[in-house]
């Protein structure tokens, strides 16, 4: 293994050629006022693998690929549920 930092989150859009939006959440609790606090943040990664909206997906640091890509999709964790799964148990 590397030292690259790796981060999950989850795919929120893939309108890009080769690029998505993927959404990292971190929770933590206030040192002072002990009160949970739930950040995100956005970030774009590459994507040669073919991510859906949805997916849950771990991405890696990387060299600069573009002027807001500095993110790798690096593998799909968990896929997103299609319609047509949900619905099939009804």
């Amino acid at each position: 293994m590397n030292e690259r930092r790796r981060l999950a989150g989850i795919v929120t859009s893939n309108k890009m050629m080769k690029t998505v939006v993927v959404e990292i959440t971190r929770t933590y609790r206030h040192p002072i006022y002990k009160k949970v606090v739930h950040l995100s943040k956005s970030v774009k990664a590459h994507d040669e693998i073919g991510c859906q909206i949805g997916d849950q997906v771990q991405i890696v640091e990387t060299r600069p690929l573009s002027k807001e890509k500095r993110w790798a999709v690096e593998t799909i964790l968990k896929k997103a549920a299609t319609p047509a799964e949900t619905s099939k148990g009804e």
